[in-house]
């Protein structure tokens, strides 16, 4: 017998049973089992903090906490636990009333709750709550001492606005939650929570507005996150990946946000929002494409300026699709189109180039890329000037070795810093992937071929939905009152209605009559206001 074989013979004699089921026993009486249980299932880990306390002056009678240093509030457990349950020892209860009077009278904290099996034991444990074993009852007491290291709310690093409000999300998904609740003070502010992960049991929470949101959405992303059975969520991209109408398309069809005011925003307009513990981001569903060139500061400043921003980010979009494929176009079959003048300074510069414009055009477009990565793993104090310095050497180096025009450098760095303007790095990775497909298909057909492709890029996004929502609405499907909340922005006061895509239940969202307006006379308002100083002297 080779020795592979006769290790594995031996690991299956000596192979404990599967703990699995053990989780699933009743809490037994004896404080000694049960401790001795939760140091069995968490290997005498080190960081399981176990210590006895004495409970009345009954001596036959003991106690016992459990917790999980670094992710319990030390001055809750010392104050608040350990402190009363000290005091305690000087006085006297009766052993039926052991167990109501430990919860009411002596443990001062605000939720307690008593609880009969394992597994909702070692989920509250390793939440950050604090175990309270009585000897001789066959339930324990789970005190709420969550706390531990947190990151404060500080700014958002990739939504930053110069307007509006510097809160930004953290990874803990109860601080995330009251950024918004802070906001939207509404009881009808509903939020469901669960379990997801068979290992992390990431903490998930769903937030909607009652009475607005539609009920069919709410009920598909029950039913979507109902069906996630995967073995850890570390990320809300787990999330995101799985519970999408379409994962094989490169355009995003949920948003995700580390804003809490842009959170409450679409919860007015009746979205959903998915929170998840120990990540920044927050889900929104459904979403439509033109949220992805909107931020939360257009809706803060004048509508002209708003407007013409977004056509802007919308413009910059498209020059950082098509930008080097119509270079490519333009200068492999139709010379017609360029200035003669300029054609003359092209052509003096490209005849020292070996290669063609579409080999010019992606060496260019692979070198950027290589140093946009680098720049965005790097360390920040280096990303900066090693980006700088990277693409002038090397551009300044590729045109002096006769590799590539400088016409076509001025183009691809025209269309790397369009693609910075894109709100959303999920749309702007969008278009720097499609661009290599739009420089083949000019290279081989010209104007034909960028054409055709824009015409299966309309098909395919025509076809995507976000939770049943069309991706394109309001556009396709056409509805002409949603058309002030797109690419164009009106004025707040001409908002009176919800999305009609969203089906919101409550489509009203202020009231008539918003519009400012100039006083109809200033004499009558002089009038009244001598008239008003002379009641209040």
């Amino acid at each position: 017998m080779s020795y592979r074989k006769l290790r594995k013979k031996m690991n299956d004699k000596e192979q404990i049973p599967d703990s699995a089921n053990d989780t699933q026993k009743s809490i037994s009486t004896s404080i000694t089992e049960n401790l001795n249980m939760i140091k069995q299932k968490t290997g005498n880990s080190p960081d399981i903090i176990i210590r006895m306390l004495p409970f009345g002056h009954d001596p036959k009678v003991n106690t016992a906490i459990a917790y999980v240093d670094g992710l319990v509030d030390n001055p809750t457990i010392n104050e608040f636990l350990v402190q009363a349950m000290e005091e305690s020892a000087q006085e006297e209860f009766q052993d039926k009333d052991i167990f109501t009077v430990f919860s009411e009278k002596v443990v001062a904290v605000s939720s307690l709750e008593a609880v009969k099996n394992w597994d909702t034991l070692f989920q509250s444990l390793l939440s950050g709550d604090t175990i309270i074993l009585i000897d001789g009852k066959e339930e324990v007491l789970i005190a709420s001492t969550k706390g531990g290291e947190r990151r404060f709310v500080e700014q958002s690093d990739s939504e930053i606005t110069l307007r509006g409000s510097k809160e930004g999300f953290t990874e803990s998904i109860n601080i995330n939650t009251a950024l918004v609740r802070r906001i939207i003070k509404n009881p009808n502010l509903w939020m469901e929570s669960m379990n997801l992960g068979k290992q992390t049991k990431t903490d998930i929470t769903i937030m909607y507005l009652n009475g607005i949101a539609d009920p069919d959405i709410v009920e598909e992303v029950r039913q979507r996150l109902g069906r996630v059975d995967l073995d850890s969520i570390l990320d809300s991209g787990y999330i995101e990946q799985v519970i999408e109408d379409e994962s094989s398309g490169l355009f995003p069809t949920i948003i995700h946000t580390e804003r809490p005011d842009s959170v409450a925003g679409n919860l007015l307009e009746g979205r959903i929002a998915i929170f998840v513990n120990g990540t920044p981001h927050v889900l929104i569903v459904p979403a439509i494409m033109i949220q992805f060139f909107q931020t939360p500061e257009d809706y803060y400043v004048q509508f002209p300026i708003s407007t013409l921003i977004r056509m802007l980010r919308v413009t910059m979009y498209m020059i950082s699709l098509i930008g080097p494929a119509f270079y490519v176009a333009v200068t492999t079959f139709h010379q017609e189109m360029i200035p003669t003048d300029l054609l003359i300074i092209i052509a003096s510069q490209t005849n020292s180039v070996p290669f063609p414009a579409i080999v010019e055009a992606l060496i260019m477009e692979v070198t950027f890329e290589i140093l946009r990565e680098a720049g965005l793993r790097m360390p920040n104090k280096i990303s900066a000037t090693i980006s700088i310095v990277g693409a002038l050497v090397i551009g300044q180096g590729v045109i002096q070795a006769g590799i590539v025009s400088p016409a076509m450098v001025i183009v691809v760095a025209i269309t790397a810093i369009a693609s910075l303007a894109t709100p959303k790095y999920d749309i702007a990775i969008s278009a720097r992937l499609l661009r290599f497909a739009f420089m083949l298909s000019a290279a081989i057909a010209g104007f034909y071929g960028i054409i055709l492709g824009l015409i299966m890029l309309i098909v395919h996004l025509a076809s995507l939905r976000s939770f049943g929502v069309p991706y394109l609405s309001p556009i396709a499907p056409l509805n002409p009152k949603s058309l002030k909340d797109t690419i164009m922005r009106g004025p707040i006061w001409s908002f009176n209605e919800r999305p009609k895509s969203l089906h919101p239940q409550n489509s009203v969202r202020q009231g008539k009559n918003q519009r400012p307006s100039p006083p109809i006379k200033r004499g009558m308002i002089r009038a009244d206001t001598k008239e008003g100083n002379k009641n209040d002297s």
